[in-house]
This record gives structure tokens, C-alpha cells and sequence, in this order.
């Protein structure tokens, strides 16, 4: 098997390259080479896929049985229909990771393959689309649905759709698992949303890898939500947190309309934290039919925490600094819940 990833140095794109060589695949990373680092093993060809020469030069490189798509996170419907119409003479099948943004009805509402998509052309460019009042739809939910668009436009019944809501594990740019873990190593009494009992669905980058590579093995297209098949608590993960960095702490459950009255911000200062009910209510049941594996999460958790204690270092993202409660603030709303 040989396929092209776009991207692969870090995250989602470098836990491809790593179960693709697993399985004995010839690799080849596509990236600017300015973030991240290529496993050894791989074919490395440098480029930039905004720039049509490189993406011309990209393609002489081929033939691959298949690509799998990491790195078209913030990139224009336009720009995703550009690669995709000039690697479609060097490669089979197409594999994109898109996101549960696609859907009208996130967060909002329980999702299923079947709700309705956001809707925004093949070619649309980064101006397109809008973020509601609320929150929702997102810009980035209809650049991402116009991505999808032009992925099924040029490669049809060859085109594999993966939307996945949150990933965590081992490299995690973003921050969330990384900031409650460092949180819970400090101890003391720790800030969280009730109710204790909300259950909760993000997925391994390790498990969104396997099925991305399983995916570009097989036959025929088609869309895939990519959710946690056996959600657990936030109660349980923060335990578990709190057990594998041996922090001597304490949860304390705030009502959500305190934390609204203290202005702390949903899913960034309190990560994974958001009060819409459909949020963690993503059905993933065709891709476990298809395949999804999804180690426990209480495993992902211990990785990340072994990867952290090793001197792991995600790459460098204005993300990160999005996420977790300031010390002082927190201390603050605990005070007045005279915590």
C-alpha cells in the first residue's frame, strides 16, 4: 500500500505516518516543513498546497493508492478543491478529516450521519459563511463543509469523509487534556462544570489514525462520525486525571449559571465544557460498524500523561493559549463559592 498524507508532522497527520509504517505502507508526507517532525522512514517531498506549481510538482512525484487529508484544518473550500483536482491523475482514493462543524444542528442536537450539513460550494473562498450569535453555525463549520464538497466533487464514490469531534492523546496541540492534567498535578481545590455525571466522548488520536489508514485500504466513500463509542463522565475523567499525576486534589462542582455569572468562557477557559445538549451526543455507530476501535479513555489519558512526564511538547499553536482557567480567576469563583 502507498499512500500520501498532507501534513504528518505533528498530531493526527504524524500518528498516521506512525501506523501506516506499522503496517509495512510506503509513506509520503507532503508540508512546509516548518512545524513538527516527519517519523524517519517516509519520503518527505516540501511544499506549500496553496501554491499550484508545488502541487503540480506533487503529483509527478505519485502514483498512491490512496491520501489521507490532515493538514486542510483552517485552508479554504477553494484551496482543498485545488489539491484535490491535481493529485486526482496520481492518487486512488481521497480520506479527509473534516468535523462535526459540519453539521446545522451542532451543538445543539444528537447528530447522526443523516442530520443536515451546512451548506457552502466546492469553491467557495475563506470569506464564506458566518458564526451565529450563539456561537453556532461557525465560520469554520462552512469552510469545512465546502472543503467536503469539493472532496466528493472531484473524487466521488472515492472520496472517505471522517468528522470527528474532539481528539485527544499524545501530541495534543490544543491544549485540553494537557491543561487538566497539569491542573490536577497542582492539586488543591479544582474548579469544574456540573453536573458531575455529564458524559463526555472525545477520541484517541491513535484510534482516528488506525481508522483513516483502515479506510484507505478499503473500497467505496461515504461519511463517518468519529465520537468516543463508550463515553465516561467528566467525574471519571477528572479522577482519573488526578489519579495518574498523584494531585492532591479536589473537585468542586459549580453550577454552570455561577460560572456564566463569573464569565468563564465554554470549551476554551473550561475545557470540554459547553452546556448545549448535543455537544457529546454524536453517533458514531457507522464507523464502529466500519471498524472505529476506541481504547479506553482512561488509556488515553495515562499516555498523554506519560508522553507530558517524558518532556512531550506539542507544537507550537495560538490554540493552546485559548485554554484553561486563569490560577487567579479560578481562585476567585472557588472564594465566592466559599470553597
Amino acid at each position: 500500500m502507498r499512500i500520501l498524507v498532507l501534513g504528518g508532522g505533528w498530531f493526527l497527520g504524524r500518528a498516521v505516518i506512525e501506523g501506516a509504517l506499522a503496517r509495512g505502507w510506503d509513506v509520503t508526507a507532503f508540508n512546509r516543513g516548518r512545524s513538527g517532525c516527519v517519523p524517519e522512514g517516509v519520503e518527505t517531498v516540501r511544499g506549500d498546497r496553496t501554491s499550484d506549481a508545488d502541487l503540480k510538482r506533487l503529483a509527478q512525484a505519485g502514483l498512491w493508492d490512496a491520501v489521507i487529508d490532515t493538514s486542510s484544518g483552517e485552508m479554504s473550500p477553494r484551496t482543498v478543491l485545488a489539491a484535490a483536482e491535481a493529485l486526482r491523475p496520481a492518487v486512488g482514493r481521497w480520506v479527509h478529516v473534516s468535523t462535526v462543524s459540519v453539521y446545522w444542528g451542532w451543538p445543539h442536537q444528537p447528530l447522526t450521519e443523516e442530520s443536515a450539513l451546512l451548506e457552502a460550494p466546492a469553491d467557495a473562498d475563506e470569506s464564506f459563511g458566518y458564526t451565529g450569535a450563539d456561537g453556532s453555525p461557525t465560520k469554520y463549520g462552512f469552510q469545512k463543509a465546502g472543503a467536503e464538497n469539493a472532496v466528493c466533487q472531484t473524487f466521488g464514490g472515492d472520496g472517505v469523509i471522517l468528522r470527528p469531534g474532539v481528539i485527544l492523546g499524545p501530541g495534543e496541540y490544543v491544549g485540553r487534556l494537557p491543561w487538566w492534567l497539569r491542573r490536577a498535578e497542582r492539586g488543591g481545590a479544582i474548579l469544574a462544570a456540573a453536573p458531575s455525571s455529564r458524559p463526555i466522548q472525545p477520541v484517541d488520536v491513535r484510534d482516528v489514525a488506525a481508522f483513516a489508514l483502515d479506510q484507505a485500504a478499503r473500497t467505496g466513500g461515504g461519511a463517518f462520525n468519529i465520537a468516543h463509542s463508550a463515553p465516561i463522565s467528566i467525574e471519571e475523567f477528572l479522577a482519573h486525571c488526578l489519579a495518574v499525576t498523584g494531585g492532591a486534589g479536589r473537585v468542586v462542582w459549580a453550577d454552570p449559571a455561577e460560572l456564566e455569572r463569573h464569565g468563564v468562557r465554554q470549551w476554551t477557559e473550561m475545557p470540554l465544557w459547553r452546556t448545549a445538549s448535543g455537544v457529546w451526543s454524536v453517533d458514531a455507530s457507522r464507523a464502529v460498524a466500519a471498524g472505529l476501535s476506541c481504547r479506553p479513555l482512561t488509556t488515553t489519558i495515562s499516555d498523554t500523561w506519560n508522553w507530558l512526564k517524558a518532556d512531550g511538547r506539542p507544537v507550537a499553536h495560538p490554540r493552546a493559549s485559548e485554554h484553561g482557567i486563569a490560577a487567579d480567576k479560578e481562585r476567585e469563583i472557588l472564594a465566592a463559592l466559599a470553597c
